[in-house]
């Protein structure tokens, strides 16, 4: 059975506004640790995301669900710390409860269960880029 990374966050803006957060290029690279990407948000879109100073790899992605602006979907290819390739689902779902306020469901699947040590790595990565993106849009 595989493992998951999930985080609930309440956002105090507009979903409008987050969902431009996730799906804007340029806006990405501003809070992720990926400073460099080829993100376009279309259906089927393969993608990089890399600049990352120490981290030896880039991740290949390719967008599978795209419903603006409540759902994202991609899958996140990767070498696991034990060099063998990891394929794990990014989940994004977004709901407004108000103009002002989005509730922003995280979701990484499909991490093997011996991969202990990636599972806390997404988990505290995600965290803090969540923290990233909050502040970004709340300032």
């Amino acid at each position: 059975m595989s493992e998951s990374v999930v985080l609930d966050y309440e956002i105090k803006t507009s979903i409008d506004k987050v969902w431009h957060a996730l799906t804007d290029s340029e806006t990405m690279s501003k809070w992720m640790f990926f400073k460099e990407n080829t993100f376009k948000p279309e259906l089927g879109h393969d993608f990089e995301l890399g600049g990352v100073e120490g981290y030896g790899s880039t991740i290949q992605c390719t967008i599978t669900e795209l419903n603006e602006p409540h759902k994202l979907s991609y899958t996140w290819n990767a070498t696991g710390v034990d060099g063998q390739p990891s394929t794990t689902v990014v989940t994004w779902t977004l709901e407004a409860k108000s103009d002002a306020v989005t509730a922003l469901h995280l979701e990484q699947s499909g991490f093997r269960p011996e991969a202990r040590q990636e599972l806390g790595g997404a988990k505290y990565g995600w965290q803090h880029m969540l923290g990233e993106l909050d502040k970004m849009l709340t300032a």
